[in-house]
Parts: C-alpha cells; sequence; structure tokens
C-alpha cells in the first residue's frame, strides 16, 4: 500500500497530520460550485426569502457540512465556514455594499445558529447515536479510546476528543453518565439542545449590556421588546 499524504474517503479528505483544513478547503470549493449553478433561484423574484433559505439550506449548507461531527476544528476553520455562508445569505438577502446588517441580524433574519454550534450539535448528535450501539462496535470503541505513548515537544495539537471533554466540563458531565443518559433519546436531544443554546444566551446577555450601557444616558432603559425582537418567518 502506498503511503501518501493525504486520500479521499467517502467524499472527505483524510490527512496525515489529523486536521481538517484541506476537506474543509476542498469543501468550500465543492459548495460554492454548487451555490453558483443555483443562481437563478436566489435571483428569482417569484420565491419568498423563506423558501430560498430552505433551498440554500439542504442543498448547499449540507454539503458543506458533512462529516463535520468528526471534524477538528480550528477558530481558522470555522472562521472560513462562517464567512462563507455569512457571504451567501447576504446576496441572497440581496444585502450588498454600502447597505450592511451584523450577523446576528443576518442569522435572526434567516433563522440559522452559527456554524460552530451547528457544528457542535452534529457532533453531539453522532456521539449519542454512536453510544447507543453495541459495546463491540469499533465506532463506539474507537469514540472513548484514549492512545497511549509520549508526544512531541510543544504545544499540543486540538483534537476531536479534547472539544467533546471542553464540552462535558460545561455540562459537568462524563463519559459513564453521557452513556447512560444516550440510551434515552428524547433525553439526550434536551441534553443536546441545551448545550447548543450556551452560546446564544451568552450572545444575547451581550447584546443586552451593550444596549443597556447606551441608555444609560437617558432616565429610561429599554424594554424587553427592544432588546429581544422576535424572530419573525420571512
Amino acid at each position: 500500500m502506498e503511503d501518501v499524504k493525504s486520500s479521499t474517503y467517502l467524499g472527505s479528505i483524510i490527512d496525515k497530520q489529523g486536521g481538517s483544513d484541506a476537506d474543509v478547503k476542498a469543501r468550500i470549493g465543492k459548495v460554492r460550485a454548487a451555490y453558483l449553478q443555483l443562481r437563478n433561484i436566489w435571483n428569482s423574484k417569484q420565491l419568498s426569502t423563506n423558501t430560498k433559505v430552505r433551498i440554500f439550506n439542504t442543498n448547499v449548507k449540507t454539503v458543506l457540512l458533512y462529516g463535520a461531527e468528526t471534524w477538528r476544528t480550528t477558530k481558522a476553520i470555522i472562521q472560513k465556514i462562517q464567512v462563507f455562508i455569512n457571504s451567501c445569505l447576504r446576496k441572497i438577502l440581496q444585502v450588498r455594499w454600502p447597505d450592511t446588517i451584523s450577523n446576528n441580524v443576518l442569522w435572526e433574519r434567516t433563522n440559522q445558529i452559527p456554524a460552530k454550534e451547528e457544528i457542535r450539535k452534529k457532533r453531539w448528535k453522532w456521539i449519542g447515536h454512536t453510544m447507543r450501539k453495541a459495546p463491540n462496535c469499533v465506532t463506539r470503541q474507537a469514540l472513548t479510546w484514549n492512545p497511549q505513548g509520549q508526544r512531541k515537544r510543544g504545544r499540543p495539537k486540538n483534537t476531536l476528543r479534547r472539544e467533546m471533554e471542553i464540552d462535558m466540563k460545561k455540562m459537568n458531565k462524563n463519559w459513564m453518565g453521557l452513556e447512560k443518559e444516550a440510551q434515552d433519546r428524547v433525553g439526550w436531544r434536551m441534553l443536546v439542545c441545551g448545550l447548543c443554546s450556551i452560546g446564544s444566551n451568552r450572545r444575547k446577555n451581550v447584546a443586552i449590556a451593550l444596549l443597556i450601557l447606551a441608555f444609560t444616558s437617558t432616565s429610561e432603559l429599554p424594554c424587553s421588546s427592544m432588546i429581544l425582537p422576535r424572530r419573525n418567518r420571512i
């Protein structure tokens, strides 16, 4: 068998170093071509924005995030994915320079969540599905496998396992507890939704704090309807 630096398996690029950079770069290139093929749909005046966003989610976004639950993500990777998604959504909403809107408003109008949270949600859905498999299943054994040995000097690389352990600390859980909870599908869905809402709540709290600071010069504080507008479907 030939020793190569990277290979393609089931549509994903497997790198010798274990990173996801090459796979994400190739995936964005493929998705950009798929997005441009649907140019007539994005420019159509007969289709509603809601319909266009649904087509984007099913025909573009699913291709972009295929297999993302197993990615070793970094800030650079998340930023590349988010920039591409935001660019596509702004074109769908026909928001062009000099008109600008914030990312939060963009996600609100298109009923989206940040790419980081969406990948985390996919990851923990996959973890729950894997933990419900038989104990002798190779996939389940690989999920909790902890290789022993010494690593090279320097800062350790971020791994999928380290990302899972960070999320486990946020939930105050361990592997044994998660294996028991994964058997209850409904409870597991609630657990995943609770984990993914942490980032959303943090962004809302920041927005509330900024608005309160903006209104401190006046005698009246902003009401809740001004701080958190309702999410209307387009």
